[in-house]
């Protein structure tokens, strides 16, 4: 067998033993609290750490494989050799292209990587750009989320672990489709989490999700060096093309040099080295354009950031709803103004917080590709009472209005799973945490959550209940049926629609919206390209002619420089130059 070096970062224990295929060895303290040891180990061989008298063989933090689930010992792994798209794939930057979020578990009826490749093809018919995948680190129990992994270098098992992922990238990138993962750095799950035994993982801080990430107090070099390397071998070991970075906003950082910044850095470099973009992808709720503003401009030099002021103004919109945080939108003056300056809350009073919130992006310099719109993500739905889509509560015509507001739009734009064609399926949250007392908790707590809003408890699907997991897979055999197809269709209009030189224009100076209140109509214009949409129910005569490019509805001219709109509906219009 050959010789492999081991190592582990463990300043807490005193001692610190390797486990190899059930034989133990002695391991050396070097520097800076890591431990070594070389031994002869097969290329597939099981191991762990033992620390100190506690018997445990405990999983590698930097497990490059868990086969037996997050509490059992990790394997080695290498990536086999690889070639056709791997070696030709030259990659593209996500600014100003069209992604596609999905979930693994859910997108398919088997919930793996390889089914999921047989369902590429629909996306690239679709013209979508990139997936973006739902967290696929391992985490405790078969299905979930994702979003409570505790080894993050290791692939979920379930999903086909690292191979099935490495096949999943290469099928897509053969396919012209870029891939970012959706990597969570904020905090770790409450099963498996056997970090905090090796070392200060963990600071004193906590955010929503539990115990916040030490990157800023005592110890916090190696922590941080353990976010850096994983990010990084997502990127170069799997070849995605960057990443989604969870809730930034909980990355409490008070070095001098963020961890974003940090991060952006060695990105950089690694594209540099692997001659193709990569990129990355914040979700934010502080609406700060300094995520996305150059390092060399003073920013932390990210290349895009989720923008879910769009989407509430969106939704607000044409759905009416208002509670929470859509208690500042819902007006059209509210959806024209967030739409032209991308963030709504800029430095202005938010009620849903009951303080100041956001900061003014510098629209001249700052393009609108930086900042990503969509109409729905996996929180939007999944976060809601029963997981109810907006297929399940609006019309296909108010569908459509949203996709043209975001589509249309010059920001990069984004779908969730189904969205295109109007999937009557809920996502739902589900989870299947293995430890009874967890589980149990996990269920009571979302009923609390949610009656505390005035839901009745025994509404509000179970997440550990199998079912509610089964529930939340899409059904494919709805996407030639019906109003289903039709949107579908619809949808492939609009993002065909977005390759036209004044709709790719990334400028937010050179966007301009009417819009009339009271008769509920929008106007989006785009140099030659109008989109004019009917928020109403009935019929409106709006100050907009040309040509129909694509229509929800049966869009007609008037004679006195109007076009009549149907209600719940919307017609892009080509003027004649």
């Amino acid at each position: 067998m050959p010789e492999h070096e081991f190592a582990v970062w463990a300043p807490l224990p005193e001692r610190v033993r390797l486990d190899v295929d059930g034989s133990l060895h002695p391991m050396t303290r070097t520097e800076n609290g890591w431990w070594r040891a070389v031994v002869d180990a097969a290329p597939d061989a099981r191991y762990g750490f033992v620390l100190d008298d506690d018997p445990t063989v405990l999983p590698d933090p930097r497990s490059p494989r868990q086969p037996d689930g997050v509490h059992e010992r990790s394997q080695l792994w290498h990536p086999s050799s690889r070639g056709g798209a791997a070696d030709t794939w030259q990659g593209r930057s996500i600014e100003g292209a069209v992604i596609y979020e999905l979930h693994i578990g859910t997108f398919t009826p088997d919930g793996t990587f390889d089914s999921a490749i047989d369902r590429l093809d629909h996306l690239v018919e679709l013209g979508v750009d990139f997936v973006e995948v739902m967290p696929v680190n391992a985490f405790s129990g078969t299905h979930g989320w994702g979003y409570d992994g505790v080894l993050w270098y290791a692939v979920h098992e379930p999903y086909g672990g690292p191979d099935g992922l490495i096949r999943f990238v290469d099928a897509c990138h053969a396919r012209g489709l870029g891939v970012l993962i959706d990597a969570v750095f904020n905090h770790l799950g409450p099963s498996g989490n056997y970090l905090p035994k090796y070392g200060p993982y963990l600071s004193s801080g906590s955010n929503p999700w539990g115990e916040s990430i030490n990157i800023g107090d005592a110890g916090a070099d190696e922590v941080r060096r353990y976010i850096l390397d994983c990010a990084l071998r997502w990127m170069r070991e799997f070849r995605a093309d960057g990443l989604r970075l969870d809730a930034v906003h909980a990355l409490v950082d008070t070095t001098a040099i963020h961890i974003l910044e940090e991060l952006s850095t060695e990105t950089d470099a690694l594209a540099a080295e692997m001659g193709h973009p990569l990129s990355l992808v914040a979700e934010s709720d502080m609406n700060d354009p300094r995520l996305i503003t150059p390092r060399e401009h003073g920013g932390l030099g990210l290349t895009a950031q989720w923008d879910d002021d769009i989407h509430h103004a969106i939704h607000s919109a044409v759905s009416g709803e208002q509670q929470g945080y859509y208690g500042d939108f819902g007006t059209l003056e509210t959806l024209a103004t967030t739409l032209k300056r991308g963030y709504f809350h800029a430095g202005t009073y938010s009620s849903f917080r009951g303080r100041r919130h956001g900061r003014p992006l510098d629209t001249s310099k700052i393009p609108a590709t930086r900042l990503v719109a969509y109409t729905l993500t996996h929180d939007q739905v999944g976060n809601r009472a029963i997981g109810d889509r907006p297929s399940q509560n609006l019309t296909a015509g108010q569908q459509a209005i949203k996709a043209a507001l975001a589509l249309a739009s010059p920001y990069t734009a984004m779908l969730f799973m189904g969205e295109e064609w109007g999937a009557g399926t809920p996502f739902l949250f589900f989870s299947s945490h293995p430890e009874p007392e967890l589980a149990k908790a996990t269920a009571e707590g979302r009923k609390r959550e949610f009656a505390s809003h005035g839901w009745d408890a025994d509404d509000i699907p179970d997440p550990q209940d199998p079912l509610t997991f089964e529930r939340s897979k899409l059904k494919w055999d709805e996407v030639g049926a019906g109003d289903h197809a039709r949107l579908n269709a619809f949808y492939r209009s609009l993002i065909a629609l977005r390759s036209e030189p004044d709709v790719a224009d990334p400028w937010l100076d050179h966007l301009r919206i009417d819009f009339d209140e009271d008769a509920r109509w929008i106007v989006m214009h785009r140099g030659a390209v109008t989109v004019a949409c009917n928020l109403g129910t009935e019929p409106v005569d709006v100050p907009v002619v040309g040509d129909v490019v694509l229509a929800w509805g049966a869009p007609t001219p008037g004679t006195d420089g109007t076009t009549r709109i149907d209600g719940h509906s919307v017609a892009v219009l080509r003027q004649v130059r």
